[in-house]
């Protein structure tokens, strides 16, 4: 290789370093490079979920690279940085220090509540925005942290409206409550549990188990003794569906209820035939019902098949940090977060604006029953999302 070469080398190289430190890059030929982190879990019992938030927001960046944006004048070139946190806490911390270190100029994820709040500390203390598309544990936006957002309704008034339908249309006056001692899944059970006796209704069991666990039958045997009307699981799909296999392979014929990390179709899937009757609530509206749903599932669907659950947050979660940046006409962090905080748009799951504590504004909460293999539409609760307080 020539001097020159190696010069030119080393030329394109300081160029694409170039303003790196403001989450963006340039290359050689001087079109801005914006790196934006996806962060979910790609492997293990919750990867479907995973890949279904990593594809929403992949489909966004290609549709924004395909619009054309420039940013204080220069064309943008947007790229997904993908990490998978194995919905574990630690995992999350690592690799969201990685995309810190990488100068990203925003997050997409966690999918998890789990890993979004241990993150969420990280991404805040490097002043990173930071949007969830499927963590709705309280505790997240609790914080303070002004670098966190979520599209999604938080677990205040998911509880409220699962332990409501519990007590006041299912007429479950007795519950038994199981959490998989995750922040989502206990959370949610907490609010639950709360929700079920302020309306009436008495809590008989509450049992635990984790989110790696298959086997329930010890603990669904000693609840079957407490002869509730109702089972409420606090927790996702991989566990929810051999739970409720091993209920009626015990005789147990109560009904069973969860939030929105059991309504996806791969519940369906798992569980098989036990599925039928089964209860299950997701914040924001039913697919067909939200503003652009019938147009998301049509693109969606033709690239990447089955949408899991949120995979249209994770697409609009893009498209709104993506607005701030436009409306900032800056891809750099400190400039665009302002305007983050103050986003008025309406995007594929409805319309798109945070409250102080960056929880979406006007959540609605969907009920959802398994009838004939497929998830039908109960009914849909909308209101403001409660303010959260710390746990």
């Amino acid at each position: 290789m020539s001097k020159w070469m190696v010069w030119g080398f080393v030329l394109a190289l300081g160029l694409t370093a170039c303003g790196k430190k403001d989450g963006v890059a340039t290359d050689a030929s001087g079109e801005m490079i914006v790196r934006i982190g996806s962060v979910s879990p790609l492997t293990g019992p919750q990867a479907h979920l995973g890949k279904d938030n990593y594809n929403g927001a992949l489909m966004a960046i290609d549709e924004v690279n395909a619009e054309g944006v420039t940013l204080g004048g220069r064309k943008v070139k947007f790229v997904l940085e993908s990490e998978d946190d194995q919905a574990d806490p630690r995992t999350a911390t690592i690799v969201a220090q990685k995309l810190v270190d990488e100068h990203v100029a925003g997050v997409i994820g966690h999918l998890n509540s789990g890993t979004t709040i241990p993150a969420s500390k990280i991404y805040s203390d490097a002043g990173i925005p930071q949007i969830s598309p499927s963590a709705t544990a309280i505790a997240y936006t609790a914080q303070g942290y002004k670098t966190a957002f979520r599209v999604m309704t938080n677990d205040r008034q998911q509880g409220r409206v699962l332990g409501e339908f519990a007590v006041k249309q299912m007429n479950a006056k007795h519950v038994a409550i199981i959490d998989d001692r995750t922040a989502y899944g206990q959370g949610l059970a907490d609010e639950v549990a709360q929700a079920v006796q302020a309306a009436g209704g008495t809590v008989v069991a509450r049992e635990y188990t984790t989110d790696r666990s298959t086997d329930f039958l010890a603990i669904l045997t000693s609840i079957k003794g407490r002869k509730p009307d109702l089972v409420f699981y606090g927790g996702m799909d991989a566990q929810g569906a051999p739970m409720v296999r091993q209920m009626h392979s015990l005789g147990m014929q109560t009904a069973f209820l969860g939030g929105d990390g059991m309504q996806t179709a791969e519940f369906l899937k798992l569980a098989g035939a036990d599925a039928e009757g089964v209860t299950a609530s997701s914040p924001g509206l039913p697919l067909d019902s939200m503003p652009g749903g019938r147009a998301f599932r049509e693109k969606f669907t033709a690239q990447y098949g089955t949408i899991q659950n949120y995979a249209p947050y994770a697409y609009d979660a893009v498209m709104t940090l993506v607005a701030a940046m436009k409306s900032a006409d800056s891809a750099d962090p400190a400039r665009y977060l302002p305007a983050l905080a103050r986003v008025q748009r309406d995007g594929v799951t409805g319309h798109i604006s945070f409250d102080e504590h960056g929880d979406i504004q006007r959540g609605a909460i969907t009920l959802y029953r398994v009838k004939n293999g497929k998830w039908e539409v109960l009914e849909t609760v909308t209101g403001d999302t409660a303010p959260p307080t710390e746990k």
